[in-house]
């Protein structure tokens, strides 16, 4: 199925879509994608997200060694993400629902899925609150998976991973001449690592690694849970983003 732009309609259409399409996620995951001892669920944030993410992340208050994930998912350094671009650091320096990943030794937090929806880009706060809660489980080492599909705007003119990238990194980064959306894979290591994919309108989304563990990952099917998520809106907004622009 290809990739649809959904500034063609209200915010409120993508909104019912995005719950779907975490609850998708979710289902796929749950069911025989994530390691026996991992389970994926919706949670809705509000407020200051660095102190929600710490509280959520406390079960071991930090200093429990990372669960590890057996036998489960695929190592990073025996086959390496198939995604077209990684970046690493050169340098240091609302309510809304996200798909949470939690191990069974505590219910620790240890990924998330943030899917941006219009109100993420349309005003500054808005999408330096949400790099703000991207950084802040990266820097606790809790893994992102960031699934971009709106074009940037005045307010993040890279994306929001280019606001995300810039807390970490004096290098700048710049969006491939052409393409404007992003998925991003982060891998929370002492130094996050971003595996990026371009996709475009029109073209069916690409799977993305999960991290669970610096050193491991599951593919995450962005494009199956997409279309089963699809087929629940209404026909009416289907046809009008399924129409070739004039």
């Amino acid at each position: 199925m290809p990739l649809h732009d959904w500034s063609r309609l209200d915010a409120g259409i993508f909104h019912d879509f995005h719950n779907g399409w975490l609850i998708e996620l979710r289902n796929a995951l749950n069911n025989g994608l994530l390691p026996a001892d991992y389970y994926a669920l919706t949670e809705q944030h509000a407020g200051r997200f660095i102190a929600d993410v710490l509280t959520l992340h406390a079960p071991h208050n930090g200093t429990a060694p990372l669960p590890e994930v057996g036998s489960g998912g695929t190592a990073l350094a025996e086959a390496p993400p198939k995604v077209r671009r990684k970046l690493t650091v050169s340098s240091s320096r609302e309510r809304r629902r996200t798909l949470a990943i939690r191990h069974v030794s505590g219910h620790r937090l240890v990924a998330v899925i943030e899917v941006v929806s219009p109100a993420n880009k349309d005003r500054s706060r808005h999408a330096q609150g949400l790099a703000d809660k991207i950084e802040s489980a990266l820097r606790v080492g809790i893994h992102v998976l960031l699934a971009d599909r709106f074009r940037p705007g005045q307010h993040d003119p890279q994306g929001i991973h280019g606001i995300v990238w810039e807390r970490f990194d004096d290098e700048p980064f710049e969006l491939p001449t052409g393409e404007s959306l992003t998925l991003a894979a982060y891998d929370a290591d002492r130094e996050p690592v971003a595996y990026l994919e371009h996709p475009s309108f029109g073209c069916p989304l690409p799977d993305m690694p999960l991290f669970l563990h610096p050193e491991r990952y599951i593919s995450a099917p962005l494009e199956a849970t997409y279309q089963t998520a699809f087929r629940g809106v209404p026909k009416n907004y289907q046809r009008v983003l399924e129409a070739v622009p004039e």
